[in-house]
């Protein structure tokens, strides 16, 4: 039996009607760059996460950058953010200038650990005292801090957001891997300055292609954003400082606006997948995904730690099971950031994590025998080296 870590086709042919008359109809349009269907699903994504705008741009990487120029942030600051995620966060961060802060991570979320960035603060930044805004009141290097919310879980906003304001600092939430997914009731993306979403094809709301969004409630924000993707413009041919390229075409606009309809469906199809997989390995020495209180999981990735990773991996591969690691390599060990003077002495969870964990598949077409079979071969293999 054959069963991939994520089957796109099977998506597309589950709404393959309504996308192909979608397309169809932009094609026909022959309107392809920043239209209609642009500000339709800026519109519609906003109100879905819970906040008042958004702005459509060319990949979940550009949301990071833009946003991340939009506040303000750039050479000789530092912006706090954990290794244990893919590289475009810290990638954003050092393309605007500024210096990526790696701390540890929660052992049994994976998400930032709230510890580490309060320790980190109290020794290089002074507290703000007093109301501050963007470029008042900051007494100190770190201008800003992004988590990412791991697998389509957010990371512990409340004191993410309680530190920022003690130390007067924005944040920025990579929201890459959670669309959809909840913190104490609200959306995350809605709950920082700006929420920098990915529509990368492999995520939960994918494109047919890259792009990306910025949401945030702050309207001077989006604006900047807007201007910014198309060469620092507000209006065409007169460029009010030096911007991007980063425009979200029509097509993919259209696609994202079509799942979009589906989605909630989608995320609660990957909550039954891992609640069976949860209730399938209890008792092996396998960690499961920690659902932190207060938290609504996506499932983007259903992710266990397992001490011979290597060995369940090969195993699965030649059984015709998709798995993967994510992620092998921590940040600070990435051959690009080998002159920074980072050390994995720092970060013994992440260390530890990048030998041991490991991601099935978890994708809301999967069938009831496909998780049986994955459960079966998981198992099979815990046990033998039990």
């Amino acid at each position: 039996m054959k069963v991939p870590l994520l089957d796109l086709e099977a998506q597309y042919k589950s709404i393959k009607k309504e996308i192909d008359e979608t397309v169809l109809r932009v094609i026909g349009s022959q309107k392809f760059i920043l239209s209609e269907e642009v500000k339709a699903l800026e519109d519609e994504v906003a109100a879905y996460s819970g906040t008042k705008y958004a702005s459509g741009v060319a990949s979940g990487t550009d949301a990071l950058i833009l946003s991340l120029v939009a506040l303000g942030i750039g050479r000789a600051d530092e912006v706090i953010t954990t290794p244990f995620t893919f590289m475009a966060t810290a990638e954003a961060i050092s393309i605007v200038g500024a210096r990526p802060v790696f701390v540890d991570v929660d052992p049994e979320t994976y998400n930032i650990d709230v510890n580490k960035v309060e320790e980190y603060l109290k020794n290089h930044n002074a507290k703000v005292h007093g109301p501050s805004s963007m470029g008042h009141g900051q007494q100190g290097k770190v201008k800003a801090i992004i988590p990412v919310h791991l697998y389509g879980q957010c990371a512990d906003m409340t004191r993410i957001l309680d530190i920022a304001g003690e130390y007067g600092l924005k944040v920025i939430e990579d929201t890459a891997q959670a669309i959809g997914a909840t913190y104490r009731g609200k959306k995350a993306g809605s709950l920082g300055d700006s929420g920098c979403l990915s529509f990368f094809p492999s995520k939960n709301l994918g494109g047919f292609g890259d792009g990306g969004m910025v949401i945030s409630d702050n309207k001077d924000l989006i604006d900047h954003v807007k201007s910014l993707r198309v060469h620092g413009s507000k209006t065409q041919y007169i460029h009010e400082e030096l911007g991007y390229n980063s425009r979200l075409d029509s097509l993919q606009a259209a696609v994202l606006r079509v799942k979009l309809r589906y989605l909630d469906k989608w995320l609660e199809a990957r909550r039954s997948v891992a609640a069976k997989y949860d209730s399938a390995f209890k008792g092996l020495p396998i960690r499961t995904p920690k659902v932190a209180p207060g938290n609504v999981h996506t499932y983007h990735q259903y992710t266990i730690a397992v001490k011979d990773r290597e060995g369940l991996k090969d195993f699965l591969e030649a059984n015709g099971i998709g798995a993967r690691v994510y992620y092998p390599v921590p940040l600070y060990s990435q051959k690009c950031y080998a002159s920074c003077g980072y050390d994995k002495k720092d970060y013994p969870v992440s260390e530890k994590l990048s030998d041991e964990i490991i991601s099935l598949p978890v994708y809301p077409e999967l069938s009831g025998e496909a998780i049986a079979y994955v459960i079966e071969k998981v198992t099979e293999f815990i046990k033998k080296g039990a």
